[in-house]
C-alpha cells in the first residue's frame, strides 16, 4: 500500500502541477468550446481571471505533494478543488468524467496512507 500511494501522490501532484499552471500561464492548446453552459462558464472563468486563482490552488498544494511536504495541508484544499472538478464533468462535461475519477481515485490512495492526521475530523463530538 506504501508505494501505490507514494506512485499516487505523484501523480496526483503532477496532475495537479500541469494543469494548474496551465490555468495560470495557459501553455496547453484548448480545443474550441461547444456552445452551452461549459462555454459560457470557462468565458466567466477567463474574463474574471477567476481562473488563476483556481490554478494557484491547483499548483500550490501540488507542489507539496511532489515534495512530501504538509501532504494532509495539500489534500485538504485538493478535495475542495476535486469536488469542483467532479462538478463540472458532471454537471457540463461528462466526456471529461473519467479521468476526474481517475485523479478521485488517486486523492484517495494518498488520503488512506495519511488517514490519522484527519482523525479529529472524523470525531463525533469536539475534544475539550
Amino acid at each position: 500500500m506504501k508505494i501505490a500511494a507514494t506512485i499516487a501522490r505523484f501523480l496526483l501532484g503532477l496532475a495537479f502541477l500541469v494543469f494548474g499552471s496551465n490555468l495560470m500561464f495557459h501553455f496547453l492548446p484548448n480545443p474550441p468550446m461547444p456552445p452551452g453552459p461549459m462555454a459560457n462558464f470557462s468565458i466567466a472563468m477567463a474574463e474574471s481571471h477567476f481562473g488563476v486563482a483556481v490554478g494557484f490552488f491547483q499548483a500550490a498544494p501540488a507542489i507539496l505533494l511532489l515534495v512530501n511536504r504538509y501532504v494532509p495541508l495539500a489534500l485538504t484544499v485538493l478535495a475542495a478543488e476535486l469536488v469542483n472538478i467532479l462538478a463540472f464533468h458532471i454537471t457540463m462535461q461528462p466526456a471529461g468524467l473519467p479521468m476526474a475519477v481517475v485523479v478521485a481515485i488517486l486523492w484517495v490512495l494518498v488520503f488512506l496512507r495519511v488517514k490519522p492526521s484527519f482523525a479529529g475530523l472524523f470525531e463525533p463530538t469536539a475534544q475539550r
